[in-house]
């Protein structure tokens, strides 16, 4: 059976008003209790935009208990429909009902994850596993947070132990898959990622399912075979590059063919490849999976392969996953162009825009550094910034990017003012052209010691892939950042060492 909330809820406010009788407090509680189930309701049927409703009415109850219960659904609700900021406050809300419990504090700390405020959630779920080690969204969060330091193992094993409390959480198994897929453990990887599709809701089943089997089918494809098989894997690997339009070009091949150009692109999951170099390499497609950036298409559906082999230089890797741009996108001023991420392969990097090279391997060699930032491997490598000296926002690294970025959420936060100048831009990324890009002057930005004062940023739209990571791309910091640094990205020590050239 299925209700139209609205006309539920705004019939119920009525009845209580009349109950003016003995017994009253009863039968309001009573009241509050048909709310509270109506919103369950709306939630498990993946009505998630009227369930934040129908918590939210349920939510001005005067029993604190009940308030908890509402105002924790609508938490989850909010996080389901990447409704962030509200998500957050709304978290806020809830903690300061209940500071001790640990399913608040986790149910806090997955608002702040989606913020990009990723030491924050780790504090908060910290806190809850040692007020509550069976509390499973606590360790669920612990795994996201290991997973996001590169401590693989330690992010099983919190992912398993979240499983072991509370198997039917579908989320839970798309986390495991994905620890197991940075792992390289695709066929157990395969098996979490159909077992999230079993679990999800029938509604879901035509979007979110779809794309989950896609995975699936892909992560299969794999069979017999070892994804990235490093030849030489603790050697390091020194490629020199070219600078052309901002952008960190160098030569590669694959499946042995002829070389041609890689753009070192961090921003980029995966490697990625035009259809015309996909088919003249002979990598044949398996299946499509979701891709989004900057860009009005938004989320993307692409081609996902596999390269038997890729060659940068001395690098030589086997089985490469990559995705292949195909549709291709019209209208754009250059064509599509290959990219090439070390990040991709699970090895670390230092690029040195002084030299013009870049060193690759598992392990670095021991320098120093002038700054050093906690780094976060959440399926692209992200960083903490400060805007304006009081707004934390989470930056992605991007070589492949020529601009510092902010997204339009992160400057509607920002107290300036409304008469300040903006200057349309026409940008495009990887998913076309941005229409609402503008030019922002007057921002300070700050990355611990390093600080740019009254610059001018660029504001894109991020929210479609906020939407699908799961949490709030803050901004992007491209080459005119990145260019002044030798910049060493750490997956091993999971930092970013910035040392001014």
């Amino acid at each position: 059976m299925r209700f139209g909330s609205r006309a539920t809820l705004t019939a119920l406010p009525l009845v209580v008003s009349l109950l003016v009788l003995p017994g009253a407090s009863t039968r309001l509680s009573a009241s509050d209790e048909i709310r509270l189930q109506l919103a369950d309701l709306l939630f498990a049927e993946a009505r998630y935009a009227e369930s934040v409703d129908a918590y939210r009415s349920a939510s001005a109850s005067s029993s604190v208990p009940m308030r908890v219960r509402a105002l924790s659904g609508m938490v989850r609700s909010l996080l389901r429909i990447a409704e962030f900021e509200p998500a957050l406050r709304t978290a806020s809300e809830l903690r300061k009902l209940r500071p001790e419990d640990p399913h608040v504090l986790s149910l806090y700390g997955d608002a702040v994850w989606s913020t990009g405020l990723f030491q924050e959630a780790e504090d908060a779920y910290r806190a809850a596993v040692a007020r509550g080690p069976e509390t499973a969204r606590a360790r669920h969060g612990m795994a996201r947070s290991l997973l996001g330091r590169g401590r693989l193992e330690e992010a099983t094993d919190e992912a398993l132990a979240a499983l072991g409390l509370a198997p039917e959480e579908a989320e839970y198994h798309f986390t495991l898959s994905t620890i197991y897929e940075r792992r390289r453990r695709f066929d157990d990887a395969a098996q979490a990622m159909a077992d999230y599709v079993s679990l999800l809701p029938e509604v879901e089943v035509s979007d979110r399912a779809a794309w989950a089997r896609a995975q699936v089918r892909f992560l299969r494809s794999f069979e017999g075979k070892r994804p990235f098989e490093i030849e030489k894997p603790n050697e390091l690997h020194v490629v020199p590059f070219r600078l052309e339009r901002d952008k960190v070009i160098v030569a590669g091949r694959i499946n042995g063919g002829r070389t041609i150009d890689f753009i070192v692109d961090t921003g980029a999951e995966q490697t990625v490849l035009s259809l015309p170099v996909a088919r003249q390499s002979g990598v044949v497609p398996v299946t499509y999976l979701r891709s989004a950036g900057v860009g009005e298409v938004g989320v993307r559906g692409l081609q996902a392969g596999r390269m038997d082999s890729l060659q940068i230089g001395t690098l030589k890797v086997k089985n490469v996953t990559c995705l292949i741009k195909n549709p291709p996108l019209a209208g754009l001023p250059t064509r599509e162009s290959e990219g090439f991420s070390p990040l991709a392969l699970g090895l670390s990097m230092i690029i040195d825009y002084e030299k013009r090279q870049i060193i690759i391997g598992k392990h670095l060699p021991d320098e120093a550094f002038d700054t050093e930032l906690p780094l976060r491997m959440h399926r692209l490598a992200m960083v903490s910034g400060t805007l304006n000296g009081e707004r934390p926002v989470s930056f992605v690294v991007d070589t492949g990017g020529e601009v510092i970025s902010i997204s339009q959420s992160s400057a509607g936060g920002l107290e300036w003012d409304p008469d300040q100048r903006r200057i349309p831009l026409k940008v495009y990324g990887s998913s076309g052209w941005d229409p609402d890009a503008f030019l922002l002057p007057g921002v300070n930005l700050q990355f611990q010691q390093i600080r740019f004062s009254n610059i001018p940023v660029v504001v894109l739209n991020l929210r479609t892939p906020s939407v699908l990571l799961g949490f709030q791309v803050g901004g992007i910091v491209g080459h005119k950042f990145l260019s002044k640094y030798r910049v060493a990205i750490d997956l091993e020590r999971s930092v970013v060492r910035l040392k001014t050239l």
